[in-house]
């Protein structure tokens, strides 16, 4: 700023680093932020306008059991005496309090429109009125006894508690979420009556760890209820770091309807969901057809949740469609845990179970000392009074006498009976129907009885075992008023698993129904419904006959190996119905014309397949391996012209017979075969002229068995004259081996027809 630009009465101008001032101010804005606004006391689990929403409605006497008052006249005391923000604000704390669907132990009692869980606003503070719950009374238990400290209010006129006396683990029990400025706070609630019992080991067993903690917290405790599907090991590393998250699934049943019908019926969803706006979650995604199992979605829900799901089908399997609701919907959703709370009501740090309970025990005997001290401050203050009253009874006459004749009555008290000036002001207030003999035998009475609790108080300041006693027989009494026992504290959510389920929708959606699916020599594919007996019926082109048939259902996928070695995978359902004779298979891949289908099967994961060339090279691969998602199929075994590949056989056993069109038989042992995803293989068996015919997996203790052309069974248990190694030459078969070199069908059930 140049001297031009300066107003003559600016005064004396300061220059300062706008860097250096930007930082202090944030700074401070940042600390008020995450102190008065954002994270919780750990001692009390409360924001400063939730504590001063408490004790402004303790002030205005709305004890659990008083009537109730308009939340605006509860409103209007906090933001005039305490909290120096707006009124709205201030309300929806007021609400979110009295929501027992937010708040799993309500601190406040409300009369009127709250809102609800279909995420409607409750109505304005003029219509609605409120009062404390006994939780709540449990928190502010013996504020009025100096159990805790105070401050001036923002305006100096008033006194408000920095912390509340916290007879309730309010912080675990009701949870918190918060946003400050660079860091952020999540706790979901819990159990009251488990959190009891963690307390109440850690005070015997200071030393626990949060292994043993969490026997007695096994996890959150939600007030809408739920599944809690997280793994235990996660929960217990949450725990004890502090940070970590919990899945939460809605729970559900499955209501029959007879006839195979069934309809799903949910009882709860997840924490902090709108009903409202989950439902049209769901019926925007079934709009969009991302929901393809569900049919339709009902809210019937009155007081009670209860959202009415029905399948596409009944068919349908009910795990199955909400598994995929569960992952495309919010019927399933994270609650993060990050116990960022402030310690001592000043330091910002993220907190581990075992921690939070321990400064929470800390905070309740230093509430304890302090209820003791002020009881004993009361208790010499009171058995100094008796004993003046004992003094003027005892001289009665003598002090009727020196307040009806003296000037100064107080001073000649003191002065006569070596009164104290309390001693004397407590004589001279006295009422005069209190001069009775009777009364001074109560008054003995109740001088010894304060001695006598003066005396055990005493004795409890000087008692660190005496304190903890004192508090596990507090805790004790409120897991009788709030533990699992009672209706408020019974667990609510349950633990469950995942179940392992691998969720296919277009699947899903297929009807199963069961077909015969038939490839002609020409490659003319078709499925006919039902498993067929009986093949002479079938009718192909002129010159064309049947290659290949097998059983199979909609639902399955049928692998095609063809005779360049690749492998293609097509859907039974989106094969050509049985009427006419099919369409021709390379419509629907991209095979050459000079190659042809040399086998087809049904999927089945996890099997193992051979695979083989006419020169009788091959090898061992998993099936999950050959199935190709494009209609250009899938390379596995590697053939140059004039190769092909020749046969694939399933490889169960441990055994593999090889012939050639030489007609020479060789087994050897499987194990000589090595396993590969792609390749040329190993060679089986060796050639002068010819090449491979067929082949074989089989075990040698059930024998090698065949099929002839007539259909009949054939099985050679002794095979010591075809037994050798891999890649020998062989011998002749044994007597009723089929002149066409094949062992028969190669995929049993899988495969009814006949090359």
């Amino acid at each position: 700023m140049s001297e031009k630009t300066i107003p003559p009465d600016a005064g004396p101008i300061e220059p300062v680093n706008l860097r250096d001032v930007l930082e202090s101010r944030y700074l401070a804005y940042a600390l008020s932020t995450i102190t008065q606004r954002a994270l919780p006391d750990v001692r009390d689990g409360l924001k400063p306008v939730h504590r001063r929403l408490l004790f402004a409605m303790r002030q205005l006497k709305l004890d659990p059991k008083g009537g109730f008052k308009k939340c605006a006249r509860v409103v209007g005391d906090v933001i005039g005496k305490y909290h120096p923000h707006g009124d709205q604000a201030v309300y929806d704390a007021l609400v979110r309090l009295a929501q027992d669907f937010a708040q799993r132990y309500r601190l406040v009692d409300g009369q009127g429109n709250f809102g609800n869980v279909d995420g409607d606003n409750a109505a304005a503070m003029r219509y609605t009125e409120a009062r404390l719950t006994e939780v709540a009374d449990a928190l502010l238990d013996g504020i009025d006894e100096d159990t805790v400290e105070f401050r001036e209010t923002y305006d100096g006129e008033e006194a408000e508690p920095v912390v509340l006396p916290a007879n309730f683990p309010n912080l675990l029990a009701n949870g918190a979420t918060g946003i400050a400025v660079g860091m952020a706070t999540s706790i979901p609630p819990h159990n009251a009556g488990e959190l009891c019992d963690a307390a109440l080991h850690l005070i015997k067993f200071p030393k626990a760890t949060v292994e043993k903690l969490v026997e007695f917290v096994p996890g959150p405790d939600f007030p809408t209820g739920g599944i809690i599907v997280e793994p235990s090991d996660s929960i217990l590393d949450a725990y004890k770091t502090g940070r970590g998250g919990f899945r939460l699934r809605a729970r559900y049943e499955r209501e029959e309807l007879g006839r195979g019908n069934y309809r799903i019926i949910v009882t709860e969803i997840p924490y902090q969901i709108q009903k409202a706006r989950l439902i049209e979650k769901i019926a925007e995604l079934m709009q969009l057809r991302k929901l393809p199992l569900v049919g339709d979605i009902l809210d019937e829900s009155a007081e009670e949740v209860r959202l009415v799901i029905e399948p596409k089908n009944s068919r349908t399997d009910s795990e199955l469609l909400m598994e995929s609701l569960f992952r495309a919907t919010d019927l399933e959703t994270r609650f993060s845990l990050n116990m960022n709370v402030l310690s001592q009501g000043k330091v910002p740090m993220v907190m581990g179970m075992r921690q939070v309970l321990w400064e929470w025990l800390e905070h309740r005997k230093n509430v304890l000392v302090r209820r003791s001290e002020f009881r004993l401050a009361k208790i010499d203050h009171r058995l100094e009074v008796l004993a003046g009253y004992l003094v003027a009874f005892l001289n009665l006459d003598e002090v009727i006498r020196i307040i009806r004749e003296e000037d100064d009555a107080k001073a000649s008290l003191v002065k006569a009976f070596d009164l104290t000036e309390t001693q004397a002001d407590a004589i001279l207030d006295m009422r005069l129907r209190r001069l009775r003999k009777l009364e001074e035998i109560e008054i003995r009475r109740e001088h010894d009885d304060l001695t006598q609790e003066r005396g055990a108080l005493k004795a409890l300041l000087k008692s660190d075992k005496q304190q903890w006693q004192r508090i596990t027989d507090e805790i004790k009494d409120l897991k009788t008023r709030f533990g699992v026992k009672t209706e408020l504290g019974r667990r609510r959510t349950d633990f469950g698993e995942t179940p392992e389920i691998e969720i296919d929708l277009a699947n899903a959606m297929i009807e199963k129904e069961p077909v015969t699916i038939v490839l002609s020599e020409k490659g003319w594919i078709r499925a006919m419904k039902g498993h067929l007996d009986d093949l002479s019926s079938l009718q192909f082109k002129t010159g064309d006959k049947l290659k290949r048939a097998m059983t199979a259902y909609t639902t399955d996928r049928c692998v095609l190996f063809a005779t360049n070695g690749k492998f293609f995978t097509l859907a039974a359902d989106k094969l050509p119905g049985g009427r006419g004779h099919g369409e021709p298979v390379r419509l629907m891949i991209d095979l050459e014309e000079n190659h042809d289908i040399v086998e087809i099967f049904v999927n089945r994961p996890g099997r193992k397949l051979l695979v083989a060339s006419s020169s009788a090279n091959g090898f061992v691969i998993n099936e999950d391996d050959v199935v190709a998602m494009t209609r250009k199929g899938k390379q596995v075994l590697n053939v140059k012209s004039p190769d092909e590949a020749a046969v694939c056989v399933p490889a169960e056993g441990d055994t593999l017979a090889v012939i050639g069109e030489n007609r020479k038989l060789l087994c050897f042992p499987l194990a000589e075969v090595n396993e590969m995803s792609r390749g040329r293989g190993v060679r089986l068996q060796r050639y002068k002229d010819g090449a491979l015919s067929d082949a074989k997996v089989f075990s040698k203790g059930e024998g090698l068995s065949w099929v002839d052309i007539g259909g009949r069974n054939w099985r050679v248990t002794e095979l010591r004259d075809w037994m050798g190694a891999r890649a020998q030459a062989g011998r002749l078969p044994p007597k009723g081996f089929p002149k066409t070199n094949s062992f028969g069908p190669r995929f049993g059930n899988d495969n009814d027809g006949k090359a």
